[in-house]
């Protein structure tokens, strides 16, 4: 199974934006690692800007 390249980078800006981690820090993530990361940090976004 292949993972769309457009979604891992859509992830990697993400978290890169959010936590100000770095390419490499990013990539040596496991992927479910990386989608929580991901799934948490927009729930908190969500919440600060009073969608949830």
């Amino acid at each position: 199974m292949t993972y769309a390249a457009d979604r891992i980078e859509e992830e990697i800006a993400y978290l890169a934006y959010h936590f100000h981690w770095g390419l490499d820090d990013i990539l040596d993530l496991e992927h479910a690692d990386r989608r929580a990361y991901v799934s948490q940090s927009a729930a908190l976004v969500e919440r600060a800007e009073g969608k949830q």
